[in-house]
């Protein structure tokens, strides 16, 4: 136990790998806050820079900007309406609404606070229970994905206002758009016309940000007279009354954030997503309606996705699985650096554990202290005259999206989406649906044909496992309540109406 607390707080004694880690978890805060700029392609850069650098201190850089840059997300989602990462689309959904209301200050202050109590959460579930949920883990196969991802789909519904069939259209309407390029499988075109610039695909980043930043651009277009709102920053840190008053509810998403986190392939916008539907499920009087600038819609997404990265450590780290695209690079460094992820890791470097469980936990406190700064000029964005503000919101999307491949064909595709949700919005539709339907197509593709493989194409077969395996019937339940509570019925039986 005492050796185990001296590689804990290793990283916490080294003056060296304290300025990494702070240096990191700044960095990854502000280049969160850029869409485009992902945390993924932010860690992949670094590696390329640490191949000569001893293992720990590399893991001390990786843990501040993993950290940092999946809580950056939030900031430009409740400023602007242009989330960072997947992630914190949810969090725009009461957070932009709430900056509008002039609550810019508040609403940082309150996702920061619970962001690093998520982080908590999954750090403690990455250093007690990994096994455990390893385990858990490793019982998905390909049917359960698949239900995972139609849930998905299903839940997107939730986040559409009052209609169920816009939610599942725009759900739908991504999973179809994800279709376009090579197939994964068989390696021929779909859906390209002949186009080899499509054949690579429509990156759902320069989706995201054609979205929700050329669209909120053209949408803010008619309301060019309207005077900037005056953000109330005076009060940035969050109350004791108010964060008791929500613990409840961000500590049960921040378990959903463990568990989502440690299946391979989910990740924190999946988490977030199914946080987010938890709390419009289980709230019975949220703070102001959902999609309103509710503060519940801001503290269930972002417990939820900071406690997915300690969830996604746990199947790295036990396992040698990478639980989202970050760990996945983490793992390439790790080999990098000849080490092998997986059972012999525990074994035979039991000081890497807990080296990363401390660095973490290093990172986290940095989170809060670095969150609950700048917010004061982040929020004069808000406050900035629309003539200014919305050239450049258009400018910084157009560099967001060059950025994802050094391809200006992805910023006719942001340019092109940005039209496409525009009208969306107009006829109703809520745009987030679409990009987390685009998220989610690949794995449900994917995951569809594997279990159809796996039974030999025996349809018959194929439909009777749903039932006959006790986790695939389990979250089978989960997609049919699902479907069903969204339905008049069901609210007129509750007595919603």
């Amino acid at each position: 136990m005492m050796e185990a607390l001296g590689y804990f707080f290793m990283s916490w004694l080294d003056v060296k790998m304290v300025l990494l880690t702070a240096v990191g978890t700044f960095a990854g805060i502000y280049i969160g806050a850029i869409p485009g700029l992902s945390v993924t392609m932010a860690v992949s850069i670094l590696i390329s820079f640490t191949f000569r650098w001893d293992i720990n201190e590399a893991l001390a850089l990786i843990s501040g900007i993993y950290l940092g840059g999946v809580y950056g997300g939030s900031r430009s989602a409740i400023l602007l309406n242009i989330p960072g990462a997947p992630a914190a689309i949810a969090t725009g959904l009461d957070g932009y609404p709430l900056a509008k209301l002039g609550e810019a200050g508040q609403a940082i202050g309150l996702t920061t606070v619970v962001s690093v109590y998520g982080g908590f959460i999954g750090i403690l579930a990455l250093a007690i229970a990994a096994p455990a949920v390893a385990d858990l883990a490793l019982m998905f196969g390909p049917r359960e994905y698949l239900l995972l991802a139609f849930w998905g789909i299903l839940l997107v519904g939730s986040l559409s206002g009052q209609s169920l069939s816009k939610g599942i259209f725009a759900g739908a309407l991504g999973a179809l758009i994800a279709c376009v390029g090579l197939d994964p499988m068989t390696g021929e075109n779909r859906l390209t016309f002949g186009s080899l610039q499509m054949s690579a695909g429509i990156s759902y980043v320069a989706a995201m940000i054609g979205f929700f930043g050329v669209a909120e651009v053209i949408a803010q277009i008619h309301q060019l007279d309207l005077k900037p709102v005056k953000q109330n920053v005076s009060k940035i840190i969050p109350s004791w009354g108010l964060l008791k008053k929500y613990l409840p509810l961000a500590t049960r998403t921040s378990g959903i954030g463990v568990v989502v986190g440690a299946l391979p392939g989910a990740g924190g916008d999946i988490a977030a997503l199914m946080a987010y539907d938890h709390a419009k499920r289980t709230v019975k009087n949220p703070s102001r309606p959902f999609g309103e600038g509710a503060y519940e819609g801001l503290v269930a997404p972002e417990s939820a996705n900071n406690a997915a990265v300690g969830g996604a450590y746990i199947p790295m780290m036990t396992l040698g699985i990478p639980g989202d695209a970050v760990t996945a690079v983490i793992i390439g460094a790790l080999y990098i650096h000849g080490l092998k992820p997986g059972p012999m890791l525990m074994i035979e470097t039991p000081h890497l554990f807990w080296f990363v469980v401390g660095s973490l936990t290093l990172a986290n406190i940095f989170l809060l202290i670095f969150g609950l700064t700048g917010i004061k000029i982040f929020a004069k964005i808000v406050e900035t005259p629309k003539p200014v503000l919305l050239p450049l919101i258009l400018v910084l999307s157009a560099v967001g999206a060059y950025a994802i491949n050094n391809n200006p064909v992805d910023v006719y595709w942001m340019l092109g989406f940005g039209v496409l949700g525009y009208f969306l919005k107009m006829y109703g539709f809520q745009v987030g649906p679409v990009v987390l339907g685009m998220i989610l197509g690949p794995m449900m593709d994917r995951s569809y044909r594997q279990a159809m493989m796996a039974t030999n194409n025996d349809g018959w077969l194929f439909v009777t496992e749903f039932f006959t395996t006790p986790l695939s019937a389990i979250i089978l339940a989960a997609v049919v309540f699902t479907l069903v509570s969204q339905t008049q019925w069901w609210k007129r039986l509750r007595g919603l109406n």
